[in-house]
């Protein structure tokens, strides 16, 4: 079978060196495999993404002298197929309307005095709306109020049957435990599916088969397993690599303006320079 990786930036800023690696460590798996490299732009999130980003992204990697295979999957033009996943999610009685402000979850947490936390370091939803009548969430939604759609954890895992393990290169089968996610939300009025939906739904219709992607998101691999596993997604291989840090240990972010692709070109950086950089910085 043929390697297909990918690289799926935010354009939400311009990409820096951190973002340069992630590129290069899966252009160049695939590209040493004679297999496909693809380019997705995930722009789910109005509020935050650009126009001006997702143009500059293609730049930047146009000039770093990386080519990708095919058109760039814009995720803004695949809404539709969003929707298609969360209807069917929804036919199977797995997510249920939340119509809990971020006020009312911390309220919620402070009122029980302790609550366990998700991964990220985010307290866990909860559950206050996963107990309403179906008669009270029609009221509610018909009188207009705001809702986002959570996942039924309970249910979901209800529906697994085995064991969920993720292939993680050079560990082997690692099991998965999605529960340590609570509740999470798939889709709100201002981002019509989340990251974690859109991410395992696209890397299935594209056919990717190795995600390389930073350390940080390993432990997201928990509940994407869990969600291609409900929706009968081929699960891929994963590859996650050690992020890039600043002088003082920080991880590079999008606001350090000093080490964008952009800046260092204006410094008189070369891709060559670029690609050694990144790559020694990375690699142990």
């Amino acid at each position: 079978m043929s390697i297909v990786t990918r690289f799926a930036p935010s354009p939400t800023g311009y990409l820096h060196l951190g973002h340069a690696c992630s590129a290069l460590i899966a252009w160049r798996r695939a590209r040493a495999a004679g297999g496909r490299f693809l380019l997705r732009i995930e722009d789910i999130d109005p509020a935050r993404c650009r126009p001006e980003f997702a143009r500059a992204i293609e730049e930047d990697l146009a000039w770093l002298g990386l080519d990708w295979d095919g058109p760039v999957r814009v995720q803004s033009a695949h809404l539709p197929e969003y929707r298609a996943v969360l209807q069917a999610l929804e036919a199977r009685g797995l997510l249920y309307p939340c119509f809990c402000t971020r006020a009312d979850i911390q309220r919620e947490i402070l009122e029980a005095a302790a609550a366990p936390h998700a991964p990220d370091g985010s307290a866990m939803y909860p559950g206050t709306c996963r107990h309403l009548s179906g008669a009270e969430r029609v009221r509610r939604i018909d009188a207009g109020e705001r809702y986002a759609l959570r996942l039924d954890m309970a249910r979901a895992l209800a529906c697994v049957t085995g064991p969920l393990t993720f292939e993680e290169e050079g560990e082997g089968a690692i099991p998965c435990a999605p529960e340590r996610f609570g509740d999470v939300v798939l889709a709100r009025k201002d981002a019509p599916a989340s990251y974690h939906l859109c991410v395992t739904h696209d890397d299935a219709v594209q056919g990717v088969t190795l995600v390389t992607r930073g350390e940080d998101l390993k432990p997201a691999t928990d509940l994407h397993r869990l969600l291609q596993a409900l929706m009968g997604f081929p699960p891929p291989r994963y590859a996650h690599h050690p992020l890039l840090t600043d002088a003082m240990g920080r991880r590079l972010a999008k606001r350090d303006q000093a080490m964008t692709l952009r800046s260092l070109r204006e410094q008189g950086a070369t891709p060559a320079e670029i690609q050694r950089r990144g790559w020694l910085d990375i690699t142990p």
